[in-house]
């Protein structure tokens, strides 16, 4: 687990105003916990709705279950080019940490020789990690996306 995944996690955690999260892979285990003051605690409300697929894994962590890293799917740039997370500077990104997406809904943009080129998902699934910045090169096979299948 590289300190990317670590980052993400936490984003998770804050994200949906989890107190804990419990991440096992492989030999490794993750806990984090978030303290809350009792001002926080009354400001928010009684019951938070979770997104379902968050829910679920939370359901598995509290059963003993742990969450699999090593099913995630890895989108790989098909060429060289500069990675573009949405259509203009002014436009929403296509997709986040926590986006779920259908086969053929649109990752990013690669730029090539002043063409766009639409990188698109090929499955249905939710992205976990980001693994490249808008405006860097990417290379031929570079994983730009990490995503659970749904």
């Amino acid at each position: 687990m590289n300190i990317e995944n670590i980052k993400a996690l936490a984003e998770i955690l804050s994200a949906h105003g989890l107190s804990l999260l419990e991440i096992t892979e492989g030999g490794i285990s993750i806990r984090m916990r978030k303290e809350t003051s009792p001002q926080q605690t009354q400001e928010q409300p009684a019951a938070a709705v979770l997104p379902a697929s968050l829910d679920a894994d939370i359901t598995a962590i509290a059963a003993g279950q742990s969450l699999d890293f090593n099913h995630l799917i890895e989108v790989k740039s098909p060429l060289i080019g500069v990675f573009y997370s949405a259509p203009s500077p002014d436009s929403e990104t296509f997709v986040s940490i926590g986006s779920k997406i259908k086969k053929g809904d649109v990752l990013c943009i690669i730029e090539t020789m002043k063409l766009m080129n639409e990188i698109t998902a090929e499955h249905d699934g939710e992205i976990v990690d980001i693994c490249i910045r808008n405006g860097d090169i990417a290379e031929f096979g570079q994983v730009l996306f990490k995503m659970y299948p749904r």
